[in-house]
């Protein structure tokens, strides 16, 4: 072949690859932006949903479930944006909820970002221990078999937050964590001068404040009076005490009788001295708070005042009034019933 026209033919065939390639690179140009625009564009949920990934779950099984949801049109194409994106294995398992209209790349970004949806279990103030385990065992966003046993008094009355797929043991470590971390904190915070000497007392102590009123203000003034009372080698004299040693902690359901008031047993504390043997609920952090830094006050007793609380005094003849007071609160109020 003549040198002239081997050199056009070179040419030419340079030029075609040439044109191969523009056209390549021009169709992954318009093929890229049009993949980016649906990637970024609104997605198909017309309302909020919620998508559960279970530990160790794939990419393509991410794609799948949220295809199954209803928020994604493409899986192929949530698969590619997050390998592109170098989130393939940034995508956190977990309960999310997918905001209506959410694009590909803010489902990616909300699964990197791993915010779970939140779930709350609360144990309330004055609860045993048996009570708040059977809210536990009871909590189906919680998972596995409740091993642990706290003893009563363990845990921390308060609402704690979790992930689902959490377990029961995790869960309860948690309150009895915090019942520690409270204690600890407060106990160094102590006023002087206590009747007690150990963590353990005080705990005693704040759950029978916490059973004895539920009106926030007069827990200071309740812990007053069982510590003047100790202080004073004077029995505790608080029916809850009582109450426990016979249910366990459950309601009684009537009235005291004579009887097991005068029963010896070692939580009746209107026959023993000092504190029952162990707590007889959960104490909340303000009981607890009140043990350990008490009101200043003289009084020994206090009896229910009709609306909710409670009057306070230092001396019996004015207790006795009192109570004469309460008697024809109560009588008064079962004629109007």
């Amino acid at each position: 072949m003549p040198e002239g026209r081997r050199g056009g033919a070179v040419k030419s065939f340079f030029s075609f690859v040439a044109g191969l390639l523009a056209l390549s690179v021009l169709a992954v140009g318009v093929g890229g932006y049009f993949a980016w625009r649906e990637a970024t564009r609104p997605g198909p949920l017309t309302e909020d949903a919620v998508v559960l990934f279970e530990p160790g779950a794939s990419t393509p099984e991410m794609a799948r479930q949220l295809l199954a949801a209803g928020a994604i049109r493409y899986p192929v194409l949530f698969q590619a944006t997050a390998r592109l994106r170098g989130d393939a294995h940034k995508l956190k398992a977990g309960e999310y909820k997918i905001p209506a209209g959410s694009s590909v790349v803010r489902i990616i970004d909300l699964l990197v970002e791993g915010k779970s949806i939140l779930h709350y279990l609360t144990a309330p103030e004055g609860r045993t221990t048996a009570q708040i385990l059977k809210l536990v065992v009871a909590d189906e966003a919680l998972t596995g078999e409740l091993t642990l046993a706290p003893a009563e008094g363990e845990l921390l009355p308060e609402t704690y937050a979790f992930t689902r797929g959490e377990t029961r043991d995790e869960l309860v470590r948690d309150m009895m964590k915090a019942q520690d971390a409270l204690i600890d904190r407060l106990w160094q915070e102590r006023a002087m001068d206590l009747p007690f000497t150990t963590p353990e007392e005080a705990i005693v102590l704040a759950s029978i404040v916490e059973k004895e009123t539920g009106v926030a203000a007069e827990r200071p003034l309740i812990a007053a009076v069982f510590i003047n009372r100790l202080k004073k080698r004077m029995r505790l004299q608080s029916d809850p005490t009582i109450i426990y040693g016979i249910t366990g902690g459950e309601k009684l359901g009537r009235g005291l009788k004579a009887s097991e008031i005068a029963a010896a047993t070692p939580y009746n504390t209107y026959v023993i001295y000092g504190l029952p043997p162990t707590p007889i609920a959960n104490p909340g952090r303000a009981a607890i708070e009140a043990v350990l830094n008490p009101a200043e006050s003289d009084a020994l007793y206090f009896v229910a005042d009709g609306s909710g609380g409670h009057v306070f005094s230092a001396t019996l003849d004015e207790h006795n009034r009192n109570v004469a007071q309460w008697r024809r609160i109560e009588r008064a109020g079962r004629e109007e019933g």
